[in-house]
Protein backbone atom coordinates (compact mmCIF):
# COMPACT_ATOMS: atom_id res chain seq x y z
CA UNK A 1 0.00 0.00 0.00
CA UNK A 2 2.56 2.37 1.24
CA UNK A 3 4.58 0.96 -2.28
CA UNK A 4 0.81 2.48 -4.24
CA UNK A 5 1.11 5.50 -2.26
CA UNK A 6 4.43 7.14 -3.25
CA UNK A 7 3.95 5.84 -7.19
CA UNK A 8 0.84 8.00 -7.12
CA UNK A 9 2.38 10.77 -5.35
CA UNK A 10 5.52 11.07 -7.65
CA UNK A 11 3.11 10.55 -10.68
CA UNK A 12 0.98 13.47 -9.48
CA UNK A 13 3.78 15.60 -8.88
CA UNK A 14 5.16 15.15 -12.50
CA UNK A 15 1.72 15.35 -14.13
CA UNK A 16 1.57 18.76 -12.01
CA UNK A 17 5.10 19.43 -13.18
CA UNK A 18 4.20 19.21 -16.74
CA UNK A 19 1.22 21.22 -16.47
CA UNK A 20 3.02 24.16 -15.05
CA UNK A 21 5.15 24.29 -17.63
CA UNK A 22 2.96 24.19 -20.57
CA UNK A 23 0.87 27.24 -18.37
CA UNK A 24 4.30 28.98 -18.42
CA UNK A 25 4.46 28.57 -22.38
CA UNK A 26 0.77 29.46 -22.95
CA UNK A 27 1.07 32.68 -20.77
CA UNK A 28 4.45 33.82 -22.82
CA UNK A 29 2.33 35.12 -25.50
CA UNK A 30 0.53 37.63 -23.18
CA UNK A 31 3.56 39.63 -23.70
CA UNK A 32 2.57 40.62 -27.10
CA UNK A 33 -0.99 41.86 -26.20
CA UNK A 34 -0.65 45.32 -25.45
CA UNK A 35 0.74 46.29 -29.02
CA UNK A 36 -2.87 45.64 -29.91
CA UNK A 37 -3.61 49.11 -28.34
CA UNK A 38 -0.15 51.00 -29.33
CA UNK A 39 -0.71 53.96 -31.74
CA UNK A 40 2.04 55.81 -33.33
CA UNK A 41 2.11 58.64 -30.69
CA UNK A 42 3.19 56.25 -28.40
CA UNK A 43 5.40 54.29 -30.24
CA UNK A 44 7.58 56.59 -31.22
CA UNK A 45 8.21 57.87 -27.60
CA UNK A 46 9.21 53.47 -26.89
CA UNK A 47 11.50 53.80 -29.58
CA UNK A 48 13.44 57.09 -28.09
CA UNK A 49 13.01 55.22 -25.09
CA UNK A 50 15.06 52.29 -26.44
CA UNK A 51 17.52 54.24 -28.05
CA UNK A 52 17.96 56.37 -24.58
CA UNK A 53 18.60 53.06 -22.95
CA UNK A 54 20.99 51.92 -25.39
CA UNK A 55 23.02 55.18 -24.87
CA UNK A 56 22.34 54.96 -21.12
CA UNK A 57 21.07 58.04 -20.92
CA UNK A 58 18.06 59.36 -19.10
CA UNK A 59 14.57 61.02 -20.56
CA UNK A 60 12.34 63.52 -19.23
CA UNK A 61 8.71 63.71 -18.71
CA UNK A 62 8.83 67.00 -20.53
CA UNK A 63 10.36 65.00 -23.70
CA UNK A 64 8.14 62.47 -23.88
CA UNK A 65 4.84 64.43 -24.27
CA UNK A 66 6.79 66.64 -26.65
CA UNK A 67 6.77 63.60 -28.50
CA UNK A 68 3.32 62.51 -27.47
CA UNK A 69 2.18 66.06 -28.97
CA UNK A 70 -0.66 67.29 -27.87
CA UNK A 71 -3.49 65.15 -28.38
CA UNK A 72 -3.01 63.65 -25.19
CA UNK A 73 -1.99 66.89 -22.81
CA UNK A 74 -5.28 65.50 -20.76
CA UNK A 75 -4.33 61.80 -20.49
CA UNK A 76 -0.91 62.04 -19.23
CA UNK A 77 -1.43 59.69 -16.25
CA UNK A 78 -3.09 56.52 -18.09
CA UNK A 79 -0.39 56.98 -20.83
CA UNK A 80 2.53 57.40 -18.54
CA UNK A 81 1.21 54.13 -17.11
CA UNK A 82 1.12 52.63 -20.79
CA UNK A 83 4.49 53.07 -21.31
CA UNK A 84 6.12 52.29 -18.09
CA UNK A 85 4.12 48.74 -18.17
CA UNK A 86 5.08 48.13 -21.77
CA UNK A 87 9.03 49.01 -21.08
CA UNK A 88 8.99 46.84 -18.12
CA UNK A 89 6.53 43.95 -19.67
CA UNK A 90 7.43 43.91 -23.24
CA UNK A 91 11.18 45.58 -23.39
CA UNK A 92 12.58 43.97 -19.46
CA UNK A 93 13.29 47.44 -18.78
CA UNK A 94 12.39 49.96 -15.63
CA UNK A 95 11.56 53.34 -16.12
CA UNK A 96 12.60 54.82 -12.77
CA UNK A 97 12.28 58.46 -12.04
CA UNK A 98 15.50 59.58 -10.24
CA UNK A 99 15.06 63.28 -9.87
CA UNK A 100 11.24 64.08 -9.08
CA UNK A 101 11.77 67.95 -9.59
CA UNK A 102 12.51 67.57 -13.35
CA UNK A 103 10.71 64.33 -13.35
CA UNK A 104 13.78 62.67 -14.96
CA UNK A 105 13.72 59.24 -15.61
CA UNK A 106 16.59 56.41 -15.89
CA UNK A 107 16.50 53.25 -18.47
CA UNK A 108 17.59 50.58 -15.98
CA UNK A 109 17.65 46.51 -16.96
CA UNK A 110 15.67 43.94 -15.34
CA UNK A 111 16.61 41.39 -18.21
CA UNK A 112 19.94 42.71 -18.50
CA UNK A 113 19.97 42.37 -22.14
CA UNK A 114 21.40 45.41 -24.22
CA UNK A 115 19.69 44.75 -27.42
CA UNK A 116 23.03 45.80 -29.09
CA UNK A 117 22.52 45.45 -33.09
CA UNK A 118 18.81 44.99 -32.74
CA UNK A 119 17.80 49.05 -32.70
CA UNK A 120 16.58 50.55 -35.56
CA UNK A 121 15.21 53.93 -35.77
CA UNK A 122 11.33 51.94 -37.29
CA UNK A 123 8.73 50.45 -35.39
CA UNK A 124 10.12 47.21 -35.76
CA UNK A 125 12.89 47.60 -33.87
CA UNK A 126 9.85 47.24 -30.87
CA UNK A 127 8.89 44.06 -31.98
CA UNK A 128 12.06 42.15 -32.84
CA UNK A 129 12.72 43.08 -28.96
CA UNK A 130 9.89 41.63 -28.07
CA UNK A 131 9.94 38.02 -30.04
CA UNK A 132 13.92 37.86 -28.79
CA UNK A 133 12.42 38.07 -25.29
CA UNK A 134 9.72 35.68 -25.65
CA UNK A 135 12.10 33.42 -27.91
CA UNK A 136 14.74 33.06 -25.06
CA UNK A 137 11.89 32.27 -22.35
CA UNK A 138 10.49 29.40 -24.55
CA UNK A 139 13.60 27.87 -24.66
CA UNK A 140 14.05 28.44 -20.80
CA UNK A 141 10.32 27.42 -20.60
CA UNK A 142 11.11 24.18 -22.87
CA UNK A 143 13.87 22.97 -20.67
CA UNK A 144 16.87 24.65 -22.55
CA UNK A 145 15.97 23.41 -26.02
CA UNK A 146 13.08 24.27 -28.05
CA UNK A 147 12.34 22.61 -31.35
CA UNK A 148 11.69 24.53 -34.79
CA UNK A 149 7.99 23.71 -34.29
CA UNK A 150 7.71 25.09 -30.07
CA UNK A 151 9.07 28.11 -32.37
CA UNK A 152 6.68 28.14 -35.08
CA UNK A 153 3.53 27.13 -33.29
CA UNK A 154 4.93 30.58 -31.33
CA UNK A 155 4.80 32.95 -34.25
CA UNK A 156 1.63 31.46 -35.77
CA UNK A 157 -0.17 32.42 -32.46
CA UNK A 158 1.51 35.78 -33.03
CA UNK A 159 0.10 36.56 -36.51
CA UNK A 160 -3.54 36.07 -35.09
CA UNK A 161 -2.79 39.13 -32.79
CA UNK A 162 -4.64 42.34 -33.96
CA UNK A 163 -1.44 43.99 -34.98
CA UNK A 164 -0.53 47.75 -36.36
CA UNK A 165 1.28 46.81 -39.41
CA UNK A 166 4.27 48.85 -38.35
CA UNK A 167 5.09 46.38 -36.21
CA UNK A 168 4.91 43.54 -38.04
CA UNK A 169 8.18 41.97 -39.43
CA UNK A 170 8.04 40.77 -42.88
CA UNK A 171 10.78 37.78 -42.32
CA UNK A 172 11.17 36.95 -38.51
CA UNK A 173 11.94 33.55 -39.53
CA UNK A 174 14.88 35.30 -40.96
CA UNK A 175 15.41 37.70 -38.19
CA UNK A 176 15.37 34.48 -35.86
CA UNK A 177 17.57 31.92 -37.69
CA UNK A 178 20.24 34.52 -39.03
CA UNK A 179 20.46 37.81 -37.17
CA UNK A 180 19.83 36.62 -33.94
CA UNK A 181 22.19 33.50 -34.05
CA UNK A 182 24.70 36.48 -36.05
CA UNK A 183 24.24 38.57 -32.85
CA UNK A 184 24.97 35.57 -30.49
CA UNK A 185 21.65 35.25 -28.77
CA UNK A 186 20.65 32.09 -30.01
CA UNK A 187 22.26 28.68 -31.01
CA UNK A 188 20.66 27.13 -34.14
CA UNK A 189 21.88 24.09 -34.66
CA UNK A 190 20.56 20.56 -36.30
CA UNK A 191 19.45 17.32 -33.73
CA UNK A 192 22.02 15.09 -33.24
CA UNK A 193 21.03 11.60 -35.25
CA UNK A 194 17.85 13.25 -36.67
CA UNK A 195 17.16 12.11 -40.43
CA UNK A 196 14.82 13.84 -41.91
CA UNK A 197 17.21 16.90 -40.38
CA UNK A 198 15.52 18.54 -37.51
CA UNK A 199 16.58 21.42 -35.95
CA UNK A 200 16.09 23.10 -32.42
CA UNK A 201 16.95 26.09 -30.15
CA UNK A 202 19.12 27.17 -27.51
CA UNK A 203 20.17 30.38 -25.88
CA UNK A 204 23.40 31.69 -27.41
CA UNK A 205 26.37 32.74 -25.55
CA UNK A 206 25.59 36.21 -25.92
CA UNK A 207 22.21 35.46 -23.78
CA UNK A 208 24.09 33.47 -21.15
CA UNK A 209 26.47 36.44 -20.84
CA UNK A 210 23.66 39.29 -20.93
CA UNK A 211 20.84 37.27 -18.47
CA UNK A 212 19.87 34.20 -16.47
CA UNK A 213 17.63 31.68 -15.95
CA UNK A 214 15.90 33.18 -12.89
CA UNK A 215 15.89 36.73 -14.86
CA UNK A 216 13.91 35.18 -17.18
CA UNK A 217 11.66 33.42 -14.59
CA UNK A 218 10.97 36.49 -12.57
CA UNK A 219 10.03 38.23 -15.61
CA UNK A 220 7.60 35.73 -17.23
CA UNK A 221 5.92 35.53 -13.33
CA UNK A 222 5.96 39.51 -13.49
CA UNK A 223 3.97 39.37 -16.84
CA UNK A 224 1.50 36.98 -15.11
CA UNK A 225 1.26 38.25 -11.94
CA UNK A 226 2.66 35.33 -10.29
CA UNK A 227 5.34 34.51 -8.29
CA UNK A 228 8.54 32.70 -9.71
CA UNK A 229 8.19 29.80 -6.68
CA UNK A 230 4.60 28.85 -8.53
CA UNK A 231 6.30 27.43 -11.66
CA UNK A 232 8.26 24.86 -9.52
CA UNK A 233 10.48 22.58 -12.18
CA UNK A 234 11.32 26.43 -13.40
CA UNK A 235 12.25 27.98 -10.51
CA UNK A 236 14.36 24.94 -9.51
CA UNK A 237 16.65 24.93 -12.96
CA UNK A 238 16.95 28.57 -12.54
CA UNK A 239 17.81 28.78 -8.63
CA UNK A 240 20.44 25.61 -9.78
CA UNK A 241 22.16 28.10 -12.30
CA UNK A 242 22.24 31.02 -9.82
CA UNK A 243 24.14 28.69 -7.05
CA UNK A 244 26.24 27.34 -9.89
CA UNK A 245 27.47 30.62 -10.57
CA UNK A 246 27.93 31.46 -7.21
CA UNK A 247 29.66 28.48 -6.44
CA UNK A 248 32.45 29.19 -9.58
CA UNK A 249 32.82 32.96 -8.50
CA UNK A 250 33.73 31.36 -4.85
CA UNK A 251 36.23 29.10 -6.07
CA UNK A 252 37.39 31.62 -8.75
CA UNK A 253 36.62 29.66 -11.86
Amino acid sequence: MASRQVSQSSESSSWNEEEDICNAQDEVAVQFLSYAFIDDSIARVLTNLIWKYQKQETITKADMLRTLGPDYDNEQTPVFKKLYETMCMNFGIEMREVDPTSHTYALLPILGLTYNGIYSANYQCLSKIDLLIVILTIIFVKGNCASEDDIKEYLRKRDMLAQNDHFVLKEPWKFITEKLVELGYLEYRQVANSDPARYEFLWGPRAHAETTKMKVLEHLAEVNRREPSTYPRLYADALGQEQEAAHASDTGQ
